[in-house]
């Protein structure tokens, strides 16, 4: 194959994808950017003093009620993507963390947040390792010190990488909802950096979704308890 026909195959399915190049995506006329970022470490700590943590990847619960990596809205007229995720950092974790281009792992369309959004929304995703105390520290900042603890972050939570019995952990937490592609961008991350492995990671997938199935029957039962509730006032 041509290296030419190659480029084209790869260009075409980025586009089916929505990934764009960063040049791409700077490009792009009256689409806003979002930056956000997945901070990591390793560590040698275990669960009950048995299981294996392996690595801490650090996300939060939005104001939303949804799960997400910390950033937010940047504008890349008047700052450059990083800078702009800095001081988005800067107030969800009370720490001005430093982020460089080499940080930067794609760039891509996100969801429509309504059939009748007009206007076009570009994440930008970095990964950041850090060492399990800077991890710590920021923790710390981030229920202490972030202006936005409390109003627009929730707090601050990890993904539990483990499986145990039941399948509890992982699979559990990826039955939750996230906002946008941060479901996405979290399995392809954990996959990229081989954090977890790619079967154990298939098993919390499928199990994820027997725990939808679950939830969606626990959900009716509330909503008919709330509509008989409704029925007596």
């Amino acid at each position: 194959m041509s290296y030419s026909l190659t480029r084209l195959k790869t260009s075409t399915k980025k586009m089916a994808s929505g990934q764009l190049s960063r040049a791409e995506a700077l490009a792009c006329s009256g689409c806003r950017h979002a930056c956000h970022v997945m901070l990591y470490a390793d560590t040698k700590a275990q669960l009950f003093g048995r299981i294996p943590i392996k690595h801490i990847i650090l996300m939060q619960m939005r104001f939303d009620g949804l799960l997400g990596f910390p950033g937010g809205l940047v504008n890349p007229s008047e700052e450059t993507l990083e800078s702009g995720l800095s001081r988005e950092l800067s107030e969800e974790l009370g720490l001005a963390l430093p982020i460089s281009v080499e940080d930067h792992v794609d760039s891509c369309y996100a969801p429509p947040s309504s059939p009748s959004s007009s206007s076009r929304l570009i994440t930008h995703f970095y990964v950041k390792k850090m060492d399990e105390e800077q991890i710590r520290e920021v923790e710390r900042a981030a229920a202490s010190t972030a202006a936005d603890h409390g109003l627009e972050v929730l707090g601050m939570v990890r993904v539990p990488l483990y499986t145990m019995k039941g399948g509890g952990g992982l699979a559990s937490f990826l039955s939750h909802s996230f906002i946008g592609n941060a479901r996405s961008q979290l399995v392809h991350s954990m996959l990229r950096l081989n954090l977890v492995a790619p079967g154990e990671l298939h098993k919390a997938l499928t199990h994820s979704l027997k725990t939808h199935a679950h939830t969606k029957q626990d959900l009716q039962a509330a909503l008919a308890l709330t509509q008989g509730l409704r029925k007596q006032f």
